[in-house]
């Protein structure tokens, strides 16, 4: 969006009549993020980022289910909210994020088990919108299809290493596809669960400490599955050690967990590591495409997707 566009939309929607200070905090694959001050109070602005892409979001179900988390105190207030434009303004929250020796901490671990049951606790928006692990492998490997010589790269390889590199990439990506298979397959094999809303991008980044209770942002990924989607998403998220993981499963029954608990949380925990394997290729590629003139190893994001994506596939390759 054009810097006039930007100072107008907030000039409309974010309270107050004083001047605006806007700042750009991010720009990625699915938003644009600002962090807009006036008169003494900050808000956040979010903006759908434009891309090629289809990836499975629903803003509009979103802010069905934002309708829920924000009286639950599970979201931040909103000023402003158009699902349709994608655009959402909500109130700044004042806190701080967890480090990885705060997710580690057992007193944590309990706190996190107990904001989970939260979010699983609030109603789904009708019609639900349900989705599974296979659901995003899907979406992106469909969107990865689109991209400009359907070729996804796990990260920008020197030139001289390039070819091999490359067919290195792709005898990769057909090898995990084929452990993803399996992995689905042993999934549907297990027990069934009662499904319920999943926030689906639980990491530190989207999650403020604000001393008596846990605020979540981005919730865009919202939907419906399997409860320990979210658990697994957190452990993949933070690289919790299995150990940490087990711990979170038990706390969040209130019990010693069953083998099928177990055997569900492991594979729903390989499965979310490829699912951001394909999204943080879909992202490279995206960047590659979008800003062909800047390098992804001089590029602060961009190399950090990169590097996560090789943390990734290593992780998925060492646990075959």
């Amino acid at each position: 969006m054009l810097p006039d566009e930007l100072e107008r939309l907030a000039a409309r929607h974010v309270p107050g009549e004083g001047k605006l200070d806007i700042l750009r905090l991010s720009s990625g694959l699915v938003n644009e993020t600002y962090r807009v001050l006036r008169d003494g109070d900050s808000y956040a602005m979010r903006l759908a980022a434009s891309n090629p892409y289809g990836l499975g979001l629903d803003r509009v179900w979103e802010a069905q289910v934002l309708e829920g988390a924000v009286p639950a105190g599970l979201a931040p207030v909103l000023e402003y909210c158009n699902p349709q434009r994608g655009i959402l303004i909500a109130r700044w929250v004042t806190g701080r994020p967890w480090n990885a020796a705060d997710v580690r901490r057992q007193s944590n671990i309990s706190r996190m088990a107990e904001l989970l049951h939260r979010i699983h606790a609030l109603p789904a928006p009708t019609p639900v919108r349900a989705m599974s692990p296979m659901n995003w492998i899907d979406y992106y490997s469909a969107a990865a299809r689109h991209s400009i010589g359907g070729d996804l790269q796990v990260a920008v390889a020197p030139s001289a290493a390039a070819a091999q590199s490359a067919v290195a990439a792709r005898s990769t990506r057909a090898a995990l596809r084929t452990v993803a298979a399996g992995r689905l397959a042993a999934l549907a094999a297990l027990p069934g669960v009662e499904p319920v809303v999943c926030h689906s991008d639980l990491h530190t980044l989207n999650m403020i400490d604000v001393g008596d209770s846990l605020m979540l942002l981005d919730w865009e990924y919202a939907h419906v599955s399997d409860p320990l989607w979210d658990l697994a998403g957190w452990s993949a998220n933070n690289d919790l050690e299995e150990e940490l993981g087990n711990d979170l499963l038990a706390s969040y029954t209130g019990r010693p967990p069953t083998s099928n608990e177990y055997s569900r949380l492991r594979l729903l925990s390989w499965l979310y590591d490829y699912v951001c394997l394909l999204w943080s290729e879909l992202y490279l590629n995206w960047h590659r495409d979008s800003r062909p003139d800047v390098a992804v190893q001089r590029d602060a994001p961009a190399g950090g997707v990169a590097a996560r994506a090789e943390l990734l596939a290593a992780r998925l390759r060492a646990s075959k």
